[in-house]
């Protein structure tokens, strides 16, 4: 993480999912896999992700459930810590810090208390050097724990997970480097090393390339380069050990595993087959082929429920018993390289980019999650080295999001290029991308750059297309023809530029679709789309033009770009004139589509710089040193769903759109601030929203509405809300008593149940009470008002009409208990 004041460079999404091996619970409900620098608990069922463990500063590098206890998983980290997390709820309980990298993890029930890591050799400078070392973790209470009595079991051991595994219950390890397979005792204290040659009789490899243990048997599993897979037995004596060879796979095995009770062995490699022997019966093997791209991992779960296998196109693949895929958790497809641009849909508000060969993906950034990929070559990819298949190269999307062009090619040898462009139209039917328009050939070289005319009130909807053969053209969509078959509209050339022959690299609109900005080498040409008069020429000291981009807003006016003589130039378009210019070595310019800001990639001592500006200031809004070590070529602006409301001057520019860009290790990246990092934690850690609502899907989805509801201070009887029912005995025991010693749930129901009722004798009783105090009430108020009157009319007479003085509340009061009291000894006493 790179920190410059309130601002951070932070992974966000798109992490790898198959760096290493996933877990699966004891239950077969969770899968638990290291993603960045957090580890991920998705579904199984659901596929969805219902945790992130984070609080590790570096790349996780395992992921291991604790052995005493099935509810906890450990997991380490190259920040020199290893952690144990409580998974159901996402919390962490206890940091390990080890003070070197750790880059593996593994546990026996055998060993309690003592984890197994790797870590670099200490007394070696060299960081191809690895050992294996036993940490005794403190009994402390203390969160935040040192963990410094390491001792040493394997020197020269391998830093892949893969090449070390417990056999038979942690009486033994097994470790592979190289050619070498090494299996230390733990109760002789003793390791015993086997070697191969390099190359056997019929030329194979035999470097091993992943180790399994039999959980019962004393039998070792090694796969290797060639294809071929070792059973070692006898490996307890140096010189009677012996192996037999099974071969399936054409090329090398990736991943090795068994069953829980041992009967199968399952394998995998760049086939995308799912191979499963018997044991002891080699002959006899089961296949799932088809899975898509090429298997990194094998997991199976502990009751062997469940098969997991890990891809290389950074997908974890859910298998019942290796019958069919039940789930496929796909994560950011990372490639050896994005041909295309990285775009953000306009509809999904998603990021896409190249996906698995021959499609795009459409990637969610807010939910970290792919949400579908969109074939665009149409044909049957074949995994195999060294064949030449299309491939994607541009792609790009219109101002509203209802036009995407796709172009492909595809280089033989001895063969001219293959070139498609093809017009994509949005189905609100379907929600996705139809093929509208193929145009074959559509150049007569590789297309340079592509781009659409993003102008809202455009009555015709354009894209332009620049060549190596020197032309540029637009393409322009057709009123639809009124013919028999009714096949809607399409695309066709309305326009072929050149100048003076020169080769076209870049092209791009101005805002409002009024100018048309195209480079031919140092030259740089304004067209009017609506003639396709060429305005101007703007011309530069030599060398090419790489980069073109049109100032928005307030900045319209500017037209800024990129040279191969590392120059970026800013030329006004009112005066043609080249406004000011600086030397920068720029791997990539972009415009946010929101505001006057751009953001200029630099490259500069192997590493890149960020340089976020406004063409008309000369002071950088922001600039940041060494956000990421190579050269950045991918990047975009994704508009926010919700404006941040930051006052830094610094970080404003974050405000409407948030930057995202590709390393060359194909991490996606992007800039986040301080304040935004603890809302989401904050949010994340969050586990109640209410204290009287349950929090259920229902609450959730109107939750927004009912706090909206609730602000109102006009709806004051919303805003009340009744009790729940206090003082259950049901609730209470529900809440109070240990899961697994309450009765069933059936027993339960009914008391539950009549808990939450309202009692209809309490209920008539409290009601005939409140009539009652109501009726006396009002009597008094009938006897209150005679009283006033019987005692005002005198006053008034004797008074010869002036105003009598009123009585107060207690006079009225005393009036009325006169009144009340048995006045019928007074005759008596009278006549007496």
């Amino acid at each position: 993480m790179v920190e410059h004041g309130d601002i951070r460079v932070v992974h966000r999404g798109g992490s790898k999912i198959n760096f290493r091996e996933p877990v699966i619970t004891h239950d077969s409900r969770y899968l638990l896999c290291a993603s960045g620098e957090c580890v991920k608990v998705f579904s199984t069922s659901t596929e969805e992700c219902i945790h992130d463990l984070r609080g590790h500063t570096g790349l996780v590098t395992g992921v291991l459930l604790k052995p005493s206890n099935h509810l906890q998983v450990y997991s380490c980290s190259a920040d020199g810590t290893v952690r144990l997390w409580d998974y159901t709820d996402g919390i962490l309980i206890k940091t390990y810090v080890i003070g070197c990298p750790v880059y593996s993890i593994c546990a026996s029930a055998n060993h309690e208390g003592v984890i197994f890591i790797v870590t670099p050799m200490l007394s070696d400078k060299r960081s191809d050097l690895f050992q294996l070392v036993a940490v005794d973790l403190p009994q402390s209470g203390d969160q935040l724990v040192e963990a410094r009595e390491l001792s040493a079991v394997l020197s020269d051991v391998s830093s892949n997970p893969a090449a070390i595994v417990f056999g038979r219950g942690g009486e033994y390890i097994a470790s592979a480097n190289g050619l070498h397979l090494e299996v230390y005792f733990f109760k002789k204290q003793k390791s015993y090393r086997f070697s191969l040659k390099e190359d056997n009789k019929k030329g194979g490899k035999n470097t091993v390339t992943c180790v399994a243990c039999h959980p019962k048997d004393d039998c070792i599993a090694t796969g290797h380069e060639d294809g071929k897979i070792r059973l070692w037995r006898n490996f307890n004596h140096k010189k009677e050990y012996t192996y037999s060879t099974l071969h399936w796979h054409h090329s090398a095995v990736s991943s090795l595993c068994f069953t829980p009770e041992g009967t199968n062995l399952l394998s995998g490699g760049m086939e995308s087959v799912l191979v499963q022997w018997r044991y002891n019966q080699e002959s006899e093997r089961d296949f799932l082929p088809r899975l898509g791209s090429a298997i990194t991992h094998i997991t199976v779960s502990p009751d062997g429920a469940l098969f997991c296998t890990s891809h290389s196109d950074n997908k974890i693949t859910i298998i019942q018993s290796c019958v069919k895929v039940s789930a496929v958790i796909q994560g950011l497809v990372k490639g050896e390289s994005v041909r295309t641009d990285m775009m953000v849909d306009p509809r999904s508000k998603s990021l896409v980019l190249n996906g698995k060969p021959g499609h795009l993906q459409f990637y969610s950034l807010p939910r970290d999650k792919l949400l579908y990929n969109l074939d665009i070559v149409q044909q049957e990819y074949i995994h195999e080295s060294g064949l030449e298949q299309f491939e994607v190269v541009k792609a790009a999307f219109d101002a509203s999001g209802s036009w995407l062009a796709t172009v492909e090619e595809r280089k033989q040898k001895d063969a001219e290029l293959e070139l498609n462009l093809k017009l994509w139209a949005f189905d609100e039917q379907t929600q996705s991308f139809v093929l509208n328009t193929t145009i074959s050939a559509p150049h007569e070289a590789r297309i340079t750059a592509m781009c659409f005319c993003h102008a809202t009130d455009s009555q015709t909807t354009m894209l332009v297309s620049t060549s190596k053969d020197g032309h540029f053209k637009a393409w322009q969509l057709g009123a639809p023809a009124h013919t028999e078959a009714d096949e809607g509209p399409s695309w066709s050339c309305d326009f072929v530029g050149a100048y003076h022959g020169l080769v076209p690299e870049c092209c791009c609109f101005s805002a409002d679709g009024s100018l048309l900005a195209v480079s031919f080498q140092e030259v740089v040409t304004v067209w009017s789309p609506a003639s396709w008069e060429l305005l101007t020429t703007l011309s530069q000291p030599p060398k090419a033009v790489r980069d073109l981009c049109f100032g928005r807003l307030s900045c319209s006016k500017y037209l800024l770009g990129t040279t191969a003589n590392n120059l970026l130039c800013c030329w006004n378009l009112l005066t043609c004139s080249l406004e000011w210019s600086t030397s920068m070595d720029i791997s990539l310019l972009l415009a946010d589509p929101l505001t006057e800001n751009m953001a200029a990639f630099c490259c500069q001592a192997g590493s890149t710089d960020l340089f976020v500006f406004k063409p008309s200031e000369p002071r950088p809004v922001f600039s940041q040193k060494a956000v990421c070590s190579g050269k950045v070529t991918r990047a975009v602006f994704a508009p926010r769903e919700e404006m941040l409301e930051s006052c830094e001057e610094s970080s404003q520019w974050l405000n409407h759109s948030q930057l995202y860009f590709l390393t060359p290790y194909m991490d996606l990246m992007t800039f986040t601030t301080k304040a935004e990092e603890d809302r989401l934690m904050a949010s994340s850690k969050q586990l109640v929203i209410d204290d009287s609502v349950a929090m259920t899907p229902f609450y959730l989805l109107l939750g927004k509405h009912r706090q909206q509801e609730d602000a109102d201070p006009l709806s004051g009887l919303s805003a009340e809300r009744r009790p729940l029912p206090q003082c259950s005995v049901a609730i209470k025991e529900l809440l109070q008593t240990p899961a697994h010693v309450l009765p069933s749930t059936s027993f339960l129901c009914s008391m539950f149940v009549q808990s939450l009722l309202i009692s209809v004798t309490n209920g008539r009783e409290e009601t005939k009470h409140v009539e009652e105090e109501m009726e006396s009430e009002k009597e008094e108020e009938d006897s209150e008002g005679e009283m006033e009157s019987s005692t005002q009319r005198p006053e008034q007479a004797s008074l010869g009409g002036q105003a009598a003085p009123a009585l107060t509340k207690a006079q009225l009061r005393e009036l009325k208990r006169v009144k009340k009291l048995d006045h019928s000894w007074f005759p008596g006493l009278l006549h007496s």
